[in-house]
């Protein structure tokens, strides 16, 4: 692509070739590769987006586009070599001065609100919490774009319940890969409204969502229980999932856990729980002897507002608890704003931001795992590849299928109950080999070997594959589908080429295939 062609779109007021510009969209969160579009548009639109896109579909040299949020994707899939990246988050120059088109408008009495793109969770929550609303599902971490984490499908510990993000949207605007601006919902345009959804930015840029909203509550009881032995621990999380039908009254809000294997100063970033108000540190509490040197936390919150009483909370919560069967005397409680609960990962942020450990490259690995084949993951992953040497914390919970659409592009074990494991790891200057890059992407690949040998049928969530086939692998029966609304919605691959998925038409042949 000549770079002059740029300056014909219609677009250039808002097109930036600023080499601080295009070092930013170069890289991401995962810091492990760079690669250069030509420039950064800022839109001011959702028609800058369609402009651009449409462009791009008609030139006869073409060039690929990707929509960047907040830039916290891990392996360059937001990226555009030679392309143009559109910064749907912290845009300049847009109608407001701060990097949105137009703000959230919340619809109280339909329980919705309308938002941009590229705005951030966390001021979707700040908006909607002023009506007393909040979206009913969430990701742990706030600082995500809308459009990110609806293009792969949104969760946390909520999903169990509500499902993910995904399932929680009652209207999309998007721009295709042919330049068109469409609505699309359940009724409209259905097609590519569950495309969309899940898919990885392949089929269109999500320029405004419509998500749904619940009555917010005011505060957060927050527990953490621990376990020695994975079974237990396992099971009290599936019977705790099982409970998604019941009364408020009788189910706990959010349901996670994580794995405990050492103290490194990236393995705490989620234990801030335990001080200053808990300030016991875990291993004074006398529990028997871990199994494999690993121990368990299951994370479980109880939603309430400020008028509930407090005696009634206890009950609840009580309730629950006594048919858990977690180590006597590892309860740990704290009661605390929903707000700064939902936001809790940013505080964490910040604290590693000043150790200068946060800005450092991120290579993480989350995968679905079936539930019939956790208790084998447990035993050749988290107490053999890992042993007692991991680097970062370890996420582990189950969902239930029937909370996900399959109509979307997601794809999930084929199990009822599946479970989420996020290696979130840091690779530090430590001096220490666990702690170097290139010691933790051979772990990455150790364990999905593991998985491969054993027969353990998992899906990688925010997957990152470099050949076509281990793609056609990934999607499995949907791959005709996938391929299908590809060649309807984006026939000349114009976007999120950095996912490597399709090569786009207009190149000759620089992506592995």
């Amino acid at each position: 692509m000549d770079p002059t062609e740029l300056f014909f779109l219609g677009v250039d007021s808002r097109l930036s070739f600023k080499s601080s510009d295009v070092e930013t969209a170069s890289v991401d969160f995962g810091m492990l590769g760079k690669a250069k579009p030509r420039a950064v548009l800022h839109p001011a639109s959702a028609d800058d987006v369609a402009r651009l896109v449409k462009a791009a579909y008609e030139s006869a040299n073409g060039f690929p586009v990707s929509a960047r949020g907040h830039g916290h994707s891990i392996n360059g899939q937001a990226q555009a070599v030679n392309g143009v990246v559109i910064q749907m988050s912290d845009s300049e120059g847009t109608r407001f001065g701060s990097g949105k088109p137009f703000l959230p408008q919340v619809k109280e009495k339909e329980k919705y609100v309308d938002v941009w793109g590229g705005e951030l969770w966390i001021q979707v929550l700040k908006s909607t919490l002023e009506h007393g609303l909040a979206p009913k599902s969430w990701t742990d971490y706030l600082y995500l774009s809308v459009g990110g984490t609806l293009s792969n499908a949104g969760i946390s510990g909520q999903a169990f319940h509500h499902g993910p993000q995904i399932s929680n949207v009652h209207e999309l605007e998007v721009v295709t890969g042919k330049g068109e601006l469409l609505i699309c919902s359940e009724e409209k345009n259905s097609e590519l409204f569950h495309a969309v959804l899940g898919g990885l930015g392949q089929f269109g840029i999500i320029t405004r969502a419509r998500i749904a909203l619940e009555a917010a509550p005011q505060k957060v009881r927050w527990i953490r229980v621990l376990y020695s032995d994975f079974s237990t621990f396992t099971r009290d999380q599936e019977y705790l999932i099982s409970l998604h039908a019941q009364p408020g009254s009788q189910k706990f809000d959010y349901v996670e856990g994580f794995v405990i294997v050492n103290d490194g100063p990236t393995n705490t970033w989620r234990s801030s729980f335990f001080s200053p108000r808990n300030p016991v540190k875990i291993n004074s509490l006398g529990a028997p002897a871990a199994d494999g040197g690993v121990l368990y936390c299951l994370e479980i919150t109880k939603n309430y507002d400020g008028s509930t009483a407090s005696d009634i909370i206890d009950k609840e919560v009580n309730s629950l608890l006594k048919k858990l069967d977690f180590i006597p005397g590892s309860a740990f409680t704290t009661d605390l704003p929903y707000e700064e609960f939902l936001d809790r990962v940013h505080k964490a942020e910040l604290r590693l931001r000043s150790k200068g450990v946060w800005d450092v490259p991120h290579p993480w690995l989350n995968l679905f795992v079936p539930k019939s084949r956790i208790a084998d993951f447990d035993k050749g992953v988290f107490k053999g590849i890992l042993g007692n040497q991991a680097n970062g914390p370890i996420l582990i919970y189950p969902m239930n299928k029937n909370k996900w659409d399959r109509r979307s592009s997601v794809v999930i074990p084929d199990e009822e109950v599946f479970y989420l494991v996020a290696l979130l790891r840091s690779a530090l200057n430590t001096g220490e080999e666990i702690d170097t890059l290139e010691y933790l992407e051979n772990q990455n690949r150790q364990i999905l070997r593991f998985c491969d040998e054993a027969g353990i049928i998992v899906k990688q969530y925010l997957p990152h594959h470099t050949r076509q086939q281990e793609w056609v692998d990934h999607f499995g029966d949907k791959w005709g589908q996938f391929y299908q609304r590809k060649m309807e919605f984006d026939p000349r691959h114009i976007l999120a080429t950095g996912q490597l998925i399709f090569e786009p038409s207009f190149t000759s042949s620089t992506m592995p295939l």
